[in-house]
This record gives structure tokens, sequence and C-alpha cells, in this order.
């Protein structure tokens, strides 16, 4: 029979494919249960676990059978405890992602939307805030059009609101609480003052990711988000030509002022090819998001192709990934999310390794 020590030995020292750390020094191996046919493995991983749950899997399973290929070995992964609750605000949500862009008309609704059904497609629990108050995008890209959000009644006697659904998404946005007409007119702190409805009068519940689809620029939302709200990281969309990466260096830079994680870099529109043709035509530039994102010290997540399929599905309800999984653009998308999962997953660990700091007076 194999004894606990050998499989401790065997597995120790593999590594957690995103943070590069051992899972002996993560303390993520919770409990070994051992009979004369079956090892069961219980571990504990920094969340979200939904991505690296296969690849720790793989990882163990392969070790464990060079020490005994007949034995049955089951692997069991949960996440290690994350508290929100202490939060004043969205305490059932676990990891806030704003997606930002420092101008207008480079496709930033239309990638986190893409963001949104990528992760719950994995299995995420997902919601995404529309907070483009000048231009709600996410009634449309989810058919969500003449949408309303249900009033709920609170065991405090508050009435909230909930989120529309579709595709497995919560979706609440500026669209469903304000004609487009009457937008033009906020300002200041009515404008911030809408903002913070969608998150402190909606009920979210639990979700693994919240999105927020930022408007474009540095203003009055993007300012109360950061105060209000603990950011997990940001995300910045770009186009490749010149005039839209000088106010991604500004958007950049405001998240570094109010200490949010910068996650990276996403350059839309990359290039156009020809259905049946191979040839790239770099019709906005070429290369500018990989180009700001070295001067900036972000990473590039990924560049997405132009596409017809992709704007046909945005118009008619039905984001890219849930359109045609296998598209370029799709594999470019979800690639890119799953380097955003892997960063979230790194900023969580360093969180968990900081301590809390009591100060007595």
């Amino acid at each position: 029979m194999i004894l606990e020590k050998d499989i401790l030995n065997s597995i120790s020292n593999i590594k957690d494919p995103d943070l590069g750390v051992s899972l002996s020094d993560l303390d993520a191996i919770d409990k070994i249960e051992i009979s004369e046919d079956s090892v069961q493995i219980k571990l504990k991983l920094v969340q979200p676990i939904y991505w690296v749950v296969n690849r720790i899997n793989d990882l163990l399973i392969e070790e464990l059978r060079k020490l005994d290929s007949k034995v049955k070995y089951e692997i069991l992964i949960t996440e290690q405890p994350f508290n929100t609750q202490d939060r004043e605000v969205l305490p059932g949500v676990k990891n806030l992602i704003a997606v930002s862009s420092g101008k207008g008309g480079v496709g930033k609704s239309s990638i986190a939307s893409n963001i949104a059904a990528a992760l719950s497609k994995r299995g995420a629990r997902v919601g995404i805030i529309d907070a483009d108050i000048y231009g709600p995008s996410q009634p449309t890209m989810f058919g969500l059009k003449n949408a309303q959000m249900e009033s709920v009644k609170m065991p405090d006697g508050k009435v909230k609101a909930r989120p529309s659904t579709k595709y497995g998404i919560q979706i609440a946005s500026m669209g469903f609480l304000m004609k487009q007409e009457d937008a033009a007119i906020v300002r200041g702190p009515m404008l911030a003052g809408y903002f913070s409805m969608l998150f402190e009068q909606i009920v979210w519940g639990n979700l693994d990711f919240l999105i927020f689809d930022l408007p474009p620029g540095t203003g009055d939302i993007q300012l109360t988000l950061t105060q209000k709200i603990p950011l997990t990281g940001a995300v910045t969309v770009t186009t490749p030509q010149e005039i839209a990466l000088a106010d991604v260096r500004r958007s950049i830079a405001m998240f570094n002022k109010v200490n949010v994680e910068n996650i990276g870099v996403i350059e839309n529109m990359s290039w156009f090819s020809p259905a049946g043709h191979d040839e790239k035509y770099y019709i906005f530039g070429k290369d500018g998001g990989k180009l700001i994102s070295e001067e900036m010290n972000v990473e590039l997540l990924g560049q997405v192709p132009l596409s017809i399929q992709m704007r046909e599905g945005n118009d008619g309800g039905m984001p890219e990934v849930i359109r045609d999984e296998d598209s370029e653009q799709s594999k470019e998308l979800i690639a890119i999310t799953d380097k955003i999962v892997s960063k979230v997953r790194k900023i969580n660990y360093e969180k968990s390794k900081t301590p809390e700091v009591e100060i007595n007076i």
C-alpha cells in the first residue's frame, strides 16, 4: 500500500501553473485518504480555480502514477477561504474587474461582453455592469433592448432590483434605468449617483466576477468606482492607431495613481483578413497595443482581429464567444480571458500573503 509520506514527497513540489509556487508553499494539500486500491487527495487553491483544476489534476496524476500505476487516484480541488463579507459594497462578489478605454469607438463594450461570456462558459458566476451612461451598449449586445430589472423587497423593507439575465450572465445597465435622450443632461454628481445605483441598489448575490464596462475617459464615474469599490484590477482596451494610444496612457496612469492593478492591455481591431484569404490588412495601424504595453510596463493580453460576423453578433445580441467559439476572434478572446484569470489569481495570492496590520491608538 502507498504511504502518505510517499504521496507528499511526490506532489509537494508540484507548482501551481499560474502562481509558480509549490503546493507545499501554498499550504494547498488539505487531506490525503488512502485505501487498498485508491487514493483521494483534497487540495485548496487560490481562487478562482475553474481554469486551473484540470491542469493541476493532470500534473498530480502523472506524478502519482510513478508511485503505483494500478491505484485509482482522485483529486478534489476547492477554493482557499477568501473573505469578501467585510466589504460595505458588493460583499458577495469575489473579483471586481474594470474594462476601460481612453477614448470611445475602440470596441470596449464588445470586449467586455465577450470577457463576461468567456468567464461564464468556463463555469464562473458572472455579472456585468454597463456604466457607460452616454452609450450603454450591453442591452444591445445581449439582446435585452426592451428588458427591465425586476423589483424585489428586501428583509429590511427596502426595495432593490435584480439584474436581467442572458446566457447565464447577470446584466445591469444604465440603458435599463433611463432613456438615451435623458443621458445628455446628466453631469457631475448626478452621473456618479446613477452609477452608484448599479452596485448599491441591485441584488447581485454571490459572483466570481463582476465586470464593469466603464465609459471612455478618466472622469467622474471612473473616480467614483476607484473610490467606492475595491477593484481587483483593470483592463484597458485600445485600437492600434496613435490617436487612441495617447488616451490609453492616461487611463493606465489613472489606475496606477489610485493603486488599482493594471491587468493588461487588449488591442482590438488589430487587422482584417478577407474570408478565405490569409493576408492581414492593418487598417488602423500595426502593433500600437504592443508599443503602449511596453512603454507603460503592462502586459499585452492579446490582439483581436476585425470581423464582420463578430460585429453582426454584437448587433444581434450574441457575443462572439457564444456565437462561434471556434472563430479566430473567439479563440483570441478566450485566450485573453485565461490570461486575465491567471493575473487575478496572482493578485489574490499576493493579497493573501499580506498580513493585516492592526494599529492601536
